[in-house]
């Protein structure tokens, strides 16, 4: 009978563990879970109170501190694989798992599946000759030492590498051993997996030749299975769905990704996205069901890859927003509050919240981190924004379910004023007057970068920054718009609640609640 030992990797957040360990376990297959040494106390006692006293569960005591690329991947593989032949001798199989893996049949297909070929599933092509390396440093992963990790210690990682270059120092290969690389989660047979650790104690030389290498979780049991298992018996594939992105990242999966997922010619996939809580779901329940006929779908690896092809060039599901929807459109409204102190404006667009209906979006176009709903990637990164700015303010009057829309503006952005008043939309301006002291405009060269706290160098830049201050004012004067409101610090509330009743469009008793909000103009 098919009974698969799963060997757990895992570095954080001990609750999903926990979840992902006991719903494995619940088809009577076991688990044997490697916590990375790095994560924090707390986390390994709330995995130990998690899983206690389960009997298909063990947990590896003496553990790792795992770091990408390094022996210690492999350490911890081999600890788990150690505990797991002792506690689970019923183990026909052994599956390498991450935290981030999930389930996309059900355990019964499973079992059905490994139980109808006597092989190993492992990818295992040649080292130096199967091109399966694309990024970064291919033969010397092996050939040279790697007593640095890359990710750790980066300048003495490259530093050692090309010490050795220059002074030509290349490692020998043990004898008899022809290296080879693959995806690292494999599922191997017991036999596999004692004849792998039986052979490692007996060869020192082939151990350390791995346990000095760079990224050796691709190569070590990649090589070794090769070595020791015959051809016939060896599926050189992995039975976990992995796609990675153009930058040689792993793709994330997402809840939308289930249907493509199942009709993939796999056991498992990784790296499922943090917020799939509803796909993590769907598939527990999967593993847990007895369901069996599941549909042959295409290559997700290559379906992957074009669709996000498609979105480079703006072809994938439909145009680019800015293509289809390059403007805000008739029969919509923009308010801009411009104004120098940032502050201000923000208290105001806080009032006017509270006081009116009016949608109210803080400083989109000049501050990385604007709050802004989900927008497609429109919303991550000031530069993204800024590029297309009509096209993004469609796109969040479509979201927000308005056909009003207030946003705050830096002066400075004057060619974002200019540029949706080329538009259909209704635009009107509220230019907020305040008195600029020299204080402020000093405060102002430190958030810049212009100056430091001790004003060094001011009669440098103050009389410039007060210049580009008053031009920016001018230049909105000049700019003729024909809604320009203003409201003025130290004018009369009823002056200040008519310009707001007439920018706003609403009442005017919430104009004048918005005009004597406490501390408006405050500094």
């Amino acid at each position: 009978m098919t009974r698969i030992a799963f060997i757990l990797l895992c570095h954080k957040d001990p609750e999903a563990v926990i979840v992902q360990a006991r719903g494995l376990a619940a088809s009577g297959d076991a688990v044997a879970v490697h916590l990375d040494a790095r994560a924090p106390r707390a986390a390994w006692d709330r995995l130990r109170d998690g899983l206690a006293g389960h009997p298909r569960v063990a947990l590896v005591e003496r553990r790792h501190r795992c770091d990408w690329g390094g022996w210690s991947l492999v350490a911890a593989t081999i600890s788990a694989l150690r505990l797991a032949l002792q506690r689970f001798p019923d183990a026909s199989h052994f599956y390498l798992l991450s935290g981030d893996c999930v389930a996309i049949k059900s355990a019964a297909h499973a079992h059905a599946m490994l139980a109808a070929e006597e092989a190993d599933w492992i990818e295992s092509v040649d080292f130096f000759e199967g091109g399966w390396i694309r990024t970064g440093i291919s033969e010397e992963r092996l050939t040279r030492w790697h007593p640095f990790n890359e990710r750790a210690r980066k300048r003495l990682f490259y530093a050692s590498l090309d010490l050795q270059r220059r002074l030509g120092l290349r490692r020998r290969l043990p004898p008899g051993i022809r290296p080879m690389i693959g995806s690292q989660w494999w599922c191997l047979r017991r036999a596999t997996i004692i004849a792998v650790l039986d052979f490692l104690d007996a060869r020192p030389d082939v151990r350390r030749l791995f346990r000095w290498s760079w990224i050796p979780d691709e190569t070590l049991f990649q090589t070794l299975v090769r070595h020791l298992v015959p051809r016939e018996e060896i599926r050189s594939r992995s039975l976990t769905f992995l796609a990675f992105s153009d930058y040689g990242m792993p793709a994330t999966l997402h809840d939308d990704h289930h249907d493509m997922l199942l009709a993939q010619d796999a056991l498992f996939a990784r790296k499922v996205g943090l917020g799939a809580g509803r796909l993590r779901a769907r598939l527990r329940d999967l593993w847990a069901s007895d369901r069996r006929d599941f549909p042959q779908g295409g290559d997700g690896r290559r379906l992957h890859r074009f669709l996000t092809g498609q979105g480079r060039v703006g072809r994938r599901f439909a145009p680019r927003a800015w293509e289809s929807g390059g403007t805000i459109g008739p029969g919509r409204e923009l308010m801009l509050i411009v104004a120098h102190k940032r502050h201000v404006a923000k208290r105001l667009a806080g009032s006017i919240k509270h006081h009116t209906d009016r949608a109210v979006i803080d400083y989109l176009f000049d501050e990385e981190e604007a709050a802004l709903p989900p927008m497609g990637g429109f919303e991550h990164g000031l530069v993204k924004r800024s590029r297309h700015p009509r096209a993004v303010l469609r796109l969040l009057y479509e979201l927000l379910g308005t056909n009003r829309l207030a946003i705050c503006v830096d002066p400075a952005r004057l060619n974002l004023v200019g540029e949706v008043l080329k538009d259909r939309a209704t635009v009107r301006v509220l230019e907020i007057v305040t008195p600029i002291d020299d204080a402020y405009l000093h405060q102002h060269a430190i958030r810049t970068g212009l100056a430091g706290a001790d004003a060094a160098g001011r009669e440098l830049w103050l009389p410039v920054l007060r210049r580009q201050f008053d031009e920016e004012s001018h230049a909105l004067a000049q700019a003729r718009i024909g809604a320009h409101y203003r409201l003025v610090d130290g004018a009369p509330a009823g002056d200040n609640a008519r310009a707001l009743q007439a920018f706003l469009d609403c009442s005017a008793d919430a104009a004048l609640g918005i005009a004597e909000t406490p501390h408006l103009f405050d500094d």
